[in-house]
């Protein structure tokens, strides 16, 4: 049994939303697919870290959510700025419940204890927390990174953010203060994509050890944790 991660599937089998006119991303989900199957086998865990879905609702979510469920392991979700599908936890779990996916989990303000490690995390927002709204997102997104890392209960705390914490000149303290509160030395992030893959701060600053897991930054293929 192994933990993976992997972040921004993008998938849009049940809405008109490619990503294949992207350059890197022609036939992702076949590559994505055979990457998985080839490292994944049904008694691990895959943490899948935003922007899983272009749909808008839960009807266009379907397609999507039904093939992460046919691919191997079991799944732990969480919220990427474009996941417009997303609503309440228990909406989501009834929904989850009612189309028969028992393969797939969310996470959002609570934990998992997978591999011998609690899993936690949140979407987290933007460095630019500088507007009234922005500020009470971010404020939000830390209460909920918190409520994620108090629900743990392994000593060994692995964070998963949609949103890089650290980037090129700029951080986001709150989150950064937080993960270092709780004694986090591990955190994967997503959300880059192209040429900002380049940009991506990783490895260890300041005591805690970053990396980047967007799909296309691992070339679809899902990233082994432990």
């Amino acid at each position: 049994m192994a933990l993976f991660a992997i972040g921004d599937l993008h998938l849009s089998l049940g809405c008109n939303k490619p990503m294949d006119v992207f350059e890197g991303w022609e036939d992702y989900v076949p590559r994505l697919e055979k990457n998985w199957r080839d490292t994944i086998t049904e008694q691990d865990t895959i943490v899948l870290m935003g922007d899983n879905s272009w749909a808008m609702n839960f009807e266009e979510a379907l397609a999507d959510f039904a093939f992460l469920h046919s691919l191997p392991g079991q799944k732990i979700v969480l919220k990427g700025n474009h996941d417009y599908w997303w609503t309440t936890m228990a909406k989501m779990t009834a929904w989850i419940e009612q189309n028969q996916l028992d393969s797939i989990r969310f996470l959002h303000n609570n934990s998992y204890e997978v591999e011998g490690v609690s899993v936690c995390g949140t979407r987290s927002w933007l460095f630019e927390a500088d507007k009234p709204q922005d500020e009470k997102v971010m404020a939000r997104e830390v209460g909920r990174l918190r409520a994620s890392l108090q629900a743990a209960t392994l000593p060994k705390k692995l964070v998963f953010l949609h949103y890089p914490p650290v980037y090129v000149g700029a951080t986001s303290a709150a989150v950064i203060e937080t993960m270092q509160e709780f004694g986090v030395n591990q955190c994967y992030y997503g959300h880059l994509h192209g040429g900002s893959i380049r940009w991506a701060v990783q490895g260890q600053v300041n005591g805690i050890q970053y990396k980047l897991l967007s799909a296309d930054s691992l070339g679809f293929k899902p990233y082994k944790i432990n």
